[in-house]
């Protein structure tokens, strides 16, 4: 997509002065993608044009299932994990894609799904703020699904998520949206700090460590990304089996 579709029209003052950080922040962004621009065709993470379009309706199910469901901890927990699938490099499995969406759908009934394209195709201000919830929803359900593993939740970020969803799926009021990504925002710093919580209380508090940088001989495995409970149990499995873990 364009680099319009993210961004407000910049008409009112009150916009202005976010527009150079959101240009330098998506210029950044773009650095993961094909030749350094947009994903025109297929993006460098390989995800395939009928998974983006299964995640679409996943989160449109989402949408209506949050509007349909009570505020509680169980809803919140598959909000959460159905959002943080849609996110780039979590899931590529089309079928458990389908299977959450099925899900979704059964938890709203007769209720019929929420048209993304009824955002995409909106006012571009409409648009762009409703944008920023939804990949702001994304990011923080990544984080407190990841707490949520180690046993820490917030009652605060859990009604969040109805919230947030149902100003995508009912609220056209600019004012109303605009302080509702200001609400995303602070939502989000306060998962932070739920995950930081949930880690150093369970695996205490990182410290200065002297390390070695030498590739060891024997087989080996690498490991990116941020979830200290996977890598956790990684390194209870292969402790003393013959196994580096880089």
């Amino acid at each position: 997509p364009k680099l319009d579709v993210f961004l407000p029209s910049l008409r009112c003052q009150r916009f202005r002065g976010q527009e150079k950080f959101l240009r330098i922040f998506l210029a950044l962004k773009y650095e993961q993608t094909t030749k350094g621009s947009c994903c025109a065709k297929i993006g460098t993470c390989g995800k395939k044009p009928d998974l983006a379009r299964l995640q679409d309706e996943l989160i449109g199910a989402v949408i209506t299932y949050a509007g349909a469901s009570d505020v509680n901890e169980q809803s919140a927990a598959f909000i959460e994990k159905a959002l943080f699938a849609t996110l780039t490099n979590v899931n590529f499995d089309n079928l458990s894609i389908l299977a959450l969406t099925k899900t979704a759908k059964d938890g709203a009934a007769a209720s019929a799904a929420f048209d993304l394209n009824s955002i995409w195709q909106a006012d571009e201000d409409i648009r762009s703020l409703k944008s920023l919830i939804l990949f702001g929803l994304k990011g923080i359900a990544a984080y407190a699904y990841h707490a949520r593993i180690l046993g820490y939740q917030s009652d605060e970020i859990d009604a969040f998520y109805f919230e947030a969803l149902g100003a995508i799926a009912r609220e056209s009021d600019i004012n109303a949206l605009l302080a509702t990504v200001l609400k995303t925002g602070e939502v989000n710093l306060k998962t932070m700090e739920l995950l930081d919580r949930a880690n150093t209380e369970t695996y205490g508090h990182p410290e200065p460590t002297r390390v070695t940088t030498s590739i060891e001989p024997g087989p080996f495995i690498v490991v990116t990304g941020h979830d200290l409970h996977d890598l956790a149990l990684l390194l209870a499995q292969t402790k003393d089996k013959g196994f580096n873990v880089y």
